[in-house]
């Protein structure tokens, strides 16, 4: 027992907290910052670059878009598992940021063949990345350690943080000298990121967190290749294939429309999400009835997680364009406009994180359904502002800044009334036994939300090989699909507000 105490008084520390902390904060904050940078850029650059020469550029640009993001959510499933297994946070964390890293430079070089081999590359490392520095987190903590909830709310303004301050930097490089400079300085920061973390190591402000979990497993040889090796091998030869998969953005059919066809992710994701339900569907039925009340409640909270992510992330796509193509920007560009989300966590996460505790302190504190109920219905609201921008418009189709401006603070609201609870009350309401399976499944619902990205992309998209688009054509386009947006997400909303009671007593004691 002595000897567990001083180990803990001899683990650095820093401002109330684990040491490593901070240089995990660091590492994912430079992370994000490659990552958001990249993606502010993804959309502009694949419509006036990749795609430049097609009509139909609009909807390729969807489907790669909403390709990419659905297999970047998608490999941390698969990254998560041999993390668990074989690997171990550090090596994983190595893998996948030296993988995206190699990534970002490889969209500086200007061709297309490297333009798929670079998301390739950055959907299999963040497989690595993504599930083990947030993982890692946690490690730094005994279980029950009061200080594990605020370590995760300053690890989070790192990422918000990074989010923040990439497409603003990364945006303004690439307007003033070229995308392949804003792609740059993406890599840079990934490598920034895995500096810090390297340090960390060797500081030894991790303990012996991380570690490979099994040593004999680590060694053990397959094919005469230890598993250590071998796996970075395979990571390596799964680039080409996915930059192949990501590259078939027309129809399997080989249909020339993109409209309605389908897309060889798509059939993918659909032939995963029948094994799921189905999955999901056996368990359920041999469940015990309090286990399937709550096991429902996990499915029901996960679903309408997707639908919100699904409206939410159109920021880097529909959104982006309807931004350089529709309204009169001040201060900052299209890209940078991806910057205003992150700006908004940033400033309303405390105060929002402190009205739940004062409400908690009066016993008002909303029970989970209700405020995935309002989530959505901000989510709404957001893009109703953004339907009602036409009635502003200018002769040339332009609409004033301030109804993306507000339209980002609303959604931003929407974020922090659901997202910070999902992931917990998917540990409180799965069975134990499944708890790992049910955690895959949330993180493959933002793959599936990507999906639902680029189905309302594609309905929007804009055929023209004019560079310049824009105008009253596009306004009218993009604001009556906001406006249908807009009544789904508060139809949503107002279904989940009605059931809310109900969805209480499933949920049983929690909260």
């Amino acid at each position: 027992m002595s000897k567990s105490i001083n180990t803990e008084q001899e683990e650095p520390q820093m401002f109330g907290h684990p040491k490593g902390l901070f240089y995990l904060f660091f590492a994912e904050l430079w992370e994000r910052f490659s990552f958001y940078g990249m993606r502010a850029l993804l959309t502009l650059y694949m419509v006036q670059e990749i795609f430049k020469a097609l009509a139909e550029r609009d909807a390729a640009t969807a489907v790669v878009y909403a390709s990419y993001g659905s297999l970047v959510y998608a490999s941390t499933v698969i990254g998560g598992q041999i993390s668990d297994k074989i690997l171990g946070m550090r090596s994983s964390i190595f893998l996948g940021g030296i993988l995206m890293a190699i990534g970002h430079f490889v969209l500086a070089i200007e061709n297309n063949m490297a333009f798929f081999l670079a998301l390739a590359f950055i959907v299999v490392g963040n497989g690595f990345f993504k599930p083990n520095i947030s993982t890692f987190v946690g490690a730094l903590y005994k279980e029950g350690d009061v200080r594990k909830d605020s370590g995760f709310t300053i690890f989070y303004m790192g990422i918000n943080i990074g989010g923040f301050i990439a497409p603003l930097l990364c945006g303004w490089l690439a307007a003033e000298f070229g995308w392949h400079y804003g792609f740059g300085l993406a890599g840079l920061g990934m490598l920034t990121g895995l500096i810090f973390f390297w340090s960390g190591i060797k500081k030894s402000v991790f303990g012996d967190k991380g570690l490979p979990p099994n040593q004999n497993v680590y060694e053990k040889l397959v094919l005469g290749i230890p598993q250590k090796t071998l796996i970075p091998i395979l990571a390596i030869i799964a680039v080409p294939l996915i930059a192949y998969i990501l590259a078939q953005y027309k129809s399997i059919a080989g249909g020339s429309s993109f409209i309605g066809d389908e897309t060889l992710v798509g059939l993918i994701f659909k032939i995963i999400g029948v094994a799921v339900v189905m999955y999901l569907g056996s368990i359920m039925i041999k469940a015990k009835l309090e286990e399937r009340k709550k096991l429902f409640m996990a499915v029901l909270i996960t679903f309408f997680m997707t639908l919100f992510w699904g409206f939410h992330e159109l920021s880097g796509s529909v959104i982006t364009l309807f931004a350089s193509r529709n309204v009169n920007l001040t201060f900052i560009n299209a890209s940078q406009t991806n910057a205003l989300n992150s700006m908004f966590i940033i400033i309303l996460a405390i105060p929002i994180s402190l009205l739940w505790a004062y409400l908690s302190k009066r016993n008002l504190n909303p029970r989970t359904p209700y405020k995935f109920g309002f989530g959505l219905i901000l989510a709404g609201l957001s893009f109703y502002i953004l339907a009602l921008s036409g009635g502003n418009a200018d002769e040339n189709g332009m609409v004033p800044f301030a109804y993306l401006f507000i339209m980002y603070l609303i959604i931003s609201i929407g974020e922090l009334f659901m997202s910070p609870v999902g992931l917990s009350k998917i540990t409180d309401l799965s069975p134990k036994r499944i708890v790992a399976f049910m955690m895959g499944i949330w993180f493959l619902s933002s793959a599936y939300a990507f999906q639902i990205v680029g189905f309302i992309s594609k309905q929007l998209a804009i055929e023209s090989t004019d560079v310049n688009v824009g105008g009253l054509q596009t306004l009218s386009t993009y604001t009556n699909g906001f406006d249908l947006i807009a009544k789904y997400s508060l139809g949503a909303g107002l279904i989940v507000l009605i059931f809310s009671p109900l969805m209480k007593k499933l949920m049983g004691n929690v909260h």
